[in-house]
Formats: C-alpha cells, sequence, structure tokens
C-alpha cells in the first residue's frame, strides 16, 4: 500500500456540505444563515463561485497528490429546491468533476414543500440527487403559520407522497414539536400523520429559541418542560412502535435507513463546507494546514500530536460578500486546540445512540485521553450518564435525557 493510501486509510471518511442561503421568507425561529430572496435567484453566478470555493479547498483534501474520496453530499440552506433543475445538475457535475465521488455516494437535497412541484423532484433526481429531505415543520395549519412556514399541509403531505415516488434511496421529514402552544395530543397528532406517510427516515426535534431570530425578540408561548417530557417519551413509543430506531438524540429511521451524512458529522468525521457561512471540519497533515491556515483571514493555533491536526473552517457569509471577485471565500482557519478536542469529539459522538469504541477519540483526534479527561468519564458513569467496559463506551437514557450535563463535564 502507497504511503498516500496509508494515511488516506486512517482518516475518518470526508463528506462535503454545499449551502444555498437564499429562502421565499425567512422563518422567525431560523437562525441558519438564509437571506429573503429579493429579485431574481443569481443561480448561476453562485453555482459558478460554489464551484470556485470547492477547488480553492482542495489542497485540504489532497495527500501525496491524490485527492481524497468524498462519501456523503449535502445540499442544505436556505431552501435548495429554489434552484433549478439544470442549476442542481451544473452544480452536481461540477463537483464530480473537480474532486472524486464514492461509487455509492449519498447525495442529500433539502427541499421546502411550498417550493417543488412533481417535475422538478424528477429533474432533481435525474441530475443526481438520491435523498431529499423535506421541511414538512408541522401538519397543523395554525402551527405552520406561526412557524411562519410557506406551504401548507395538503402541500407537505403531497412533497411527501412525490418522494415516495422517485427510484430515491431514502428520503427524510422533517417534524418539529414543543411548538408555541401545543400540547402533547397536537404534537402526537403530528407525529401520527408523519408515521402515516411512511417515510424511512424521520427528523423528529424540539423548537428552541434561538438569538438572532425573531422568535428571540418576541418569544413565543412555549410548552411547559412537563409537557416537552411528556412530548419525547410517548413520541418515542409512537416511533418505536411504527418500527422506527432511534440512531441519534433527533433522528429515527428504518432499519438501514440511516442519513450517512449525518453520521459522519456525529462521529467526527470531516467534511468540507463550501457556500456562504459554510462550516467544515478536516483532519490534516501538518504541511496541509499550513495551506490552510496561509490562506486564512483569522486563525488560532495549537500543536497537536503525531503531525494531525483537526481544523475548523468557515466561509465568507454574506451572499455579497461572498460573491465578491476581490476576496477569498475562506473567511477562517482555526485549529482546534488540544485541550477541546474531547469536549469537540464527546459533543458529537454522545449524539449518536451506537455504541462508541474507545480507540476512536484516538483515531480521530490525533492524541489520547489525559489523565483529566478519563476521570471525567468516571464521573460521568458514576453518575449514569454512560456505561463503559475496556473497548467501549455507551449512552444511556439518563445521558440522552442530561446530555448537556454530560458535556460539561468536559469544559
Amino acid at each position: 500500500m502507497s504511503r498516500s493510501a496509508n494515511i488516506t486509510a486512517s482518516l475518518p471518511p470526508l463528506s462535503l456540505y454545499v449551502h444555498i442561503p437564499w429562502c421565499v421568507q425567512k422563518c422567525p425561529y431560523c437562525d441558519f444563515n438564509s437571506h429573503n430572496l429579493k429579485g431574481g435567484l443569481p443561480e448561476s453566478e453562485y453555482i459558478s463561485h460554489l464551484l470556485d470555493d470547492l477547488t480553492e479547498d482542495l489542497p485540504l483534501v489532497t495527500i501525496d497528490g491524490k485527492l481524497r474520496e468524498v462519501s456523503t453530499i449535502f445540499i442544505g440552506g436556505g431552501t435548495p429546491s429554489l434552484l433549478s433543475v439544470a442549476g442542481m445538475k451544473k452544480l452536481i457535475d461540477g463537483i464530480a468533476a473537480r474532486i472524486p465521488l464514492s461509487p455509492n455516494v449519498e447525495i442529500t437535497m433539502e427541499a421546502n414543500p411550498g417550493t417543488v412541484e412533481a417535475e422538478k423532484f424528477i429533474g432533481f433526481e435525474k441530475a443526481g440527487i438520491n435523498r431529499i429531505s423535506v421541511g414538512v415543520q408541522s401538519f397543523d395549519e395554525q402551527h405552520l403559520q406561526a412557524l411562519g412556514r410557506i406551504h401548507d399541509s395538503a402541500q407537505a403531505s403531497a412533497a411527501i407522497q412525490l418522494a415516495k415516488q422517485l427510484p430515491l434511496r431514502s428520503f427524510n421529514l422533517d417534524l418539529m414539536h414543543g411548538l408555541p402552544n401545543q400540547s402533547v395530543e397536537d404534537a402526537m397528532l403530528d407525529l401520527e400523520k408523519a408515521i402515516a406517510l411512511a417515510p424511512p427516515h424521520l427528523s423528529w426535534y424540539q423548537l428552541t429559541i434561538e438569538p438572532n431570530t425573531s422568535f428571540y425578540s418576541k418569544p413565543p408561548t412555549l410548552p411547559d418542560d412537563d409537557i416537552l417530557w411528556d412530548i419525547q417519551e410517548q413520541g418515542h413509543q409512537l416511533l418505536t412502535e411504527a418500527g422506527y430506531e432511534q440512531y441519534e438524540i433527533s433522528a429515527y429511521a428504518k432499519p438501514g435507513q440511516q442519513c450517512q451524512h449525518n453520521l459522519n458529522y456525529w462521529r467526527f468525521g470531516d467534511y468540507l463546507g463550501i457556500g456562504c457561512g459554510a462550516h467544515g471540519k478536516l483532519s490534516v497533515l501538518q504541511n496541509n494546514s499550513q495551506k490552510a491556515m496561509s490562506n486564512a483571514s483569522e486563525l488560532s493555533s495549537d500543536g497537536s500530536a503525531n503531525g494531525l491536526k483537526i481544523l475548523r473552517t468557515v466561509k465568507v457569509k454574506h451572499p455579497k460578500g461572498y460573491m465578491d471577485l476581490t476576496r477569498k471565500y475562506m473567511d477562517k482557519v482555526s485549529e482546534v486546540e488540544s485541550d477541546d478536542l474531547a469536549f469537540e469529539f464527546f459533543m458529537n459522538r454522545f449524539r449518536v445512540m451506537e455504541i462508541c469504541p474507545k480507540a476512536e477519540f484516538e483515531k480521530t483526534t490525533g492524541r489520547p485521553l489525559t489523565n483529566a479527561e478519563l476521570l471525567s468519564l468516571d464521573k460521568a458513569e458514576k453518575m449514569q450518564l454512560i456505561t463503559s467496559n475496556e473497548y467501549e463506551w455507551q449512552l444511556t437514557d439518563t445521558g440522552k435525557r442530561y446530555l448537556n450535563s454530560l458535556l460539561d463535564l468536559f469544559l
């Protein structure tokens, strides 16, 4: 085996995140980097910038002159389904021309039920999309209105039915709970309607009020903690009885239908991020990290073991600045400091319900656990947040409920 093949085999899988920053209307709960679409979508221009952005990042994923292979692609936003079919094909073909894709690559696109129709869905699949994530959020008209969604319940159901008819590898239904003035009964009715549509994958997550959102400045009345916990317990039972397995804190799937892109995130895998404000996380060797750092406008750095460094990248946030030809796409590159590696690793890894092999920590961070971190893990076990044996850790049901308390042990 060649040196580059040896090194590449020791690194985690590589994913690619592509950010499309425009929406028809900004939702009041959304803290993602999204912007109301005013006038026409600058599709062709933006896609050209995305591909140039990817080209500039390639040195970060090149070892001995050979590019690493991308195992998953996730096109998020914003509202990626605003793109035309021709634009989506140009984007996917352009990515494939620049970096090798796995023969079994998973390519997910987020879609808003209010921006899709049959012909467009069919076209997206033919352009290379093999997994669609439909942002339903609720089937209740009043809750949809409160959430600022541009679709209604009938459009949501129709979008899922369209996805079911396509030769996709899978599709996801996004559903929220803990909505303004939502009762346990309301939440279960939403969940029952979602289950009746039989999506292979269901993301079911609680509404949280984030800074820099309309809901933060004018908070709605949300269910209290007792109602939220009842929703969680009853919803989990409903999903389990319907044959869904919880494999991540807020994700359920039928057997074999887990989202591979999200799993790579939570397993502390690597991902390039292209597009406005896109974030990336990369395991790089010393020489590659220096190339990345020389291209960054801001940098914090700290040494790490074995010549392996964990870099976080952030692209220019605003579309106007991102598409300004006088500047670079990269806004910041920072190395994760050694003292922060345990928190970052477990913050991701303990979101997943599966067993975590202990050997993964050193393999993905480039250093062994410190004595202080081992003591924190011992404390977590005594608090019944995790269980462990000689070879692996496992999150408990208590750990799922009090995940923040578990992570606080590593701060």
